[in-house]
């Protein structure tokens, strides 16, 4: 058995990180000792080091929840688990797409500043008016 310390020690996760699994249903509620302190089977440590994985990846919370869900039956089809994972490299390729716009706009922006002053300052005037952008970088990057 684990105390929570241990266990986030071991998986590399801070101690409010594994209370806050434990809070939303992604970690079981542990065990606890006679002082009331936490106390985890070994078998949490695989679950939180799946979820750390699955969030180093970017995975969402709610996909986490499903495919710790999916692990939870081995004998299933691994389908669900695909398009799980299917979506997140779709969501990824957005977002690198979206930096790519991103990237451009900067590398435009500073390829036209004349280095004068301010009030003749191309990035000030692109960041005061959308519509000197050349491309659609949209206002959300997560």
């Amino acid at each position: 058995m684990l105390t929570i310390g241990k266990l986030g020690q071991a998986a590399r996760v801070k101690v409010p990180t594994i209370r806050y699994y434990e809070q939303i249903g992604l970690l079981p509620e542990p065990d606890r000792s006679a002082g009331n302190q936490r106390l985890y089977p070994n078998t949490a440590l695989d679950r939180l080091a799946f979820i750390r994985h699955a969030r180093e990846l970017g995975f969402p919370l709610e996909a986490i929840r499903e495919l710790l869900g999916l692990s939870d039956h081995p004998d299933q089809s691994c389908a669900a688990a695909d398009a799980i994972a299917r979506s997140q490299l779709q969501a990824v390729r957005n977002r690198i797409a979206r930096l790519k716009a991103l990237e451009a706009e900067l590398q435009r922006m500073l390829a036209q500043c004349a280095s004068g002053t301010i009030s003749d300052c191309r990035v000030i005037e692109v960041l005061g008016d959308h519509a000197h952008c050349a491309h659609d970088h949209g206002q959300d990057l997560t």
